[in-house]
């Protein structure tokens, strides 16, 4: 690694710069084709515009920038270096807040924030989107709680002519393997929905079956169940969070026989130990088996090379690729074709807005389907979905028949005028109940309308200021000028996912409850997820950290979506610093005693 040396000039520069790792200079020119354009484009001219634009207006006097902005060409490695710096020099004319009441206000940041990220106001078409399809997020709500892709709009709901939720879910008594080789009827509205998510994902039809389950947990305990671990195979799994699906795939495929492992991950910033999980992924003498991976964390943002999947293959494993944390679009830099995983899994399980439904895909090779499943058991898997499209209401028919008119006169009618009004009703019930329905996914059709760049510029910008925001906040009368926040994972870094996991802390040091930290953002209109760090490795020198946290940490984690704008991340910003304020927690606890006349927990 490389790093920038200090400055001690008008901020405080405290944390090294990372630069481009030689392995990632290497995967990127791995990939070929369109995959190599949109890297280029990711990497482009805004970078280096950013950088002069923050010099130029004085918000960051670095010499490091001044020193390079001149030179026509660049590396990736300079692009990267110049947006990370920049993005440290983003809170002039402050570096470091020890009070949450010396905050610049929200105009001030978001001109600065301005001026380092130029090209952000080219993302306005996502404010506009937010505005007129996403209504209730514009209601002082901030949503960081949720990661992926979505189905449905919050105006698509409202506006909904048929009655909410838009599907229902039927649960299917078949096997995996039953419904890879035989499929099933399907209805013309799941169909169209297969077809609009393997379209918006990049897979392909001839290449991949689609398999709907009911939940995460089901999706992974599907393949727990169905693949030959019988045999002794092994399962390796890469989360540096605890994950209850993950778990579950874990302890089914245990009982059947497999070796379980999972990858290290290096404290504090959850860096894959690399020796080791190469190790146990080309040791000899052992049987291979699944290969279970993200190509970044949905808690603290980490991205995992795309070498692994290849270096698993070369080894003789299936690759399960776990997209769920992926962000909308993000698929079209992968290139199935490139690394052609065996298995894929993403989520479409949260939608923004009121969540009518949802479900999660498992994506099957098919040529990977023919060879592995063929001797798996036949016995029924629970997990197994049809979507089915809800009917409208049965409305009272206007029309009187002779029968309807006999009955309201109170006058004896024939059986055959019965069933003359009883096929009547069913003709008419017939014309409403079969009419075609319009299959629309709104939010995959906003993130198409806004593609990868946007929405990648969008989201790198705002989850890397963030991160600066939060390490900027000092407890006040410390000598060393105690953290506030401690993040765990990558820092400001071009590349990095859009999520951050992280703690407070008060002004002794000790972590303040992350639950009670999510309770008291949602009383601010403020949803967090909270999660657990697991996997980790410590070096001889951390061994008092290892004790407190052999059985894993618990953190707050935020993600940034392209529907978050900067107001959102001021406001988390804003809401973290009160914790500078010592009596924060005791004076929260009065204040809801003083409205509820009562002591409540927090």
């Amino acid at each position: 690694m490389q790093y920038a040396d200090k400055y001690d000039g008008d901020f405080q520069w405290t944390k090294p710069v990372q630069m481009l790792r030689i392995e990632d200079q290497q995967e990127v020119n791995w990939l070929k084709g369109e995959n190599e354009s949109v890297e280029k484009e990711m990497q482009s001219s805004w970078i280096r515009e950013a950088s002069k634009a923050c010099c130029s207006s004085g918000c960051c006097p670095n010499p490091f920038l001044a020193s390079t902005s001149e030179t026509p060409s660049r590396s990736t490695a300079a692009s990267r270096y110049e947006f990370e710096v920049s993005t440290a020099a983003s809170l002039h004319p402050n570096f470091h807040f020890t009070n949450h009441e010396s905050l610049p206000s929200l105009e001030e940041s978001f001109a600065c924030f301005s001026k380092v990220y130029p090209q952000f106001s080219q993302t306005d078409q996502a404010d506009k989107i937010r505005a007129l399809e996403y209504a209730h997020l514009s209601l002082n709500v901030a949503c960081f709680d949720y990661i992926g892709h979505g189905l449905f709009s919050y105006s698509q709901l409202q506006n909904q002519v048929l009655p909410s939720p838009f599907f229902d879910i039927s649960c299917e008594s078949v096997s995996l393997n039953s419904q890879l080789l035989y499929g099933g009827e399907e209805n013309e509205f799941q169909s169209g929905i297969r077809r609009r998510i393997m379209g918006f994902m990049n897979i392909s039809e001839a290449d991949y079956t689609a398999v709907f389950t009911a939940n995460q947990a089901s999706a992974f305990k599907l393949l727990g169940e169905s693949y030959p671990f019988e045999s002794g195979q092994n399962l390796l799994t890469v989360y540096d969070h605890q994950s209850e699906a993950v778990e579950v795939m874990m302890e089914r495929s245990k009982k059947r026989g497999a070796n379980v492992m999972s990858a290290c991950f290096s404290w504090p910033n959850l860096e894959i130990q690399t020796e080791k999980l190469r190790k146990k992924m080309v040791s000899r003498g052992k049987k291979r088996g699944l290969f279970v991976v993200p190509l970044q964390s949905r808690v603290t943002g980490s991205r995992y090379s795309y070498r692994w999947m290849s270096l698993a293959q070369e080894n003789g494993w299936h690759v399960l690729l776990d997209a769920s944390a992926l962000g909308a679009k993000e698929m079209e830099t992968l290139g199935l074709s490139l690394f052609d995983p065996d298995f894929l899994i993403c989520s479409f399980f949260k939608v923004f807005g009121e969540n009518p439904s949802g479900f999660y895909c498992l994506f099957v090779k098919k040529s990977t389907a023919s060879s592995v499943f063929k001797d798996s058991a036949t016995a029924t898997s629970v997990g197994i979905v049809k979507l089915v499209p809800v009917s409208k209401p049965t409305p009272i028919p206007e029309t009187e028949t002779e029968g309807t008119k006999a009955k309201t006169k109170g006058l004896p009618f024939s059986e055959i005028e019965e069933a003359t009004d009883a096929a009547t009703i069913e003709s008419q019930n017939s014309e409403i109940t079969d009419t075609p329905r319009i299959i629309e996914c709104r939010a995959l059709d906003h993130a198409d309308s806004l593609g990868l760049l946007l929405i990648s510029s969008r989201t790198r910008s705002l989850i890397n200021w963030l991160v600066n925001a939060l390490l900027s906040l000092k407890h006040p009368h410390s000598e060393n000028g105690m953290a506030a926040v401690r993040i765990y994972g990558p820092k400001i870094l071009f590349d990095r996912g859009p999520a951050v996991a992280f703690n407070v802390f008060d002004w002794r040091g000790e972590r303040i409850d992350p639950a009670l930290v999510q309770k008291l953002a949602d009383r601010n209109n403020i949803s967090l997820s909270i999660a657990c760090l697991q996997h980790i490795w410590f070096s001889d020198k951390q061994e008092k950290v290892k004790e407190k946290l052999q059985a894993g940490m618990s953190v707050v984690t935020a993600a940034v979506g392209f529907l978050n704008n900067f107001e959102d991340i001021y406001r988390l910003w804003r809401f973290v610093s009160r914790f500078l304020d010592a009596d924060f927690l005791e004076k929260e606890k009065w204040r809801y005693k003083a409205i509820n006349q009562n002591t409540i927990e927090i």
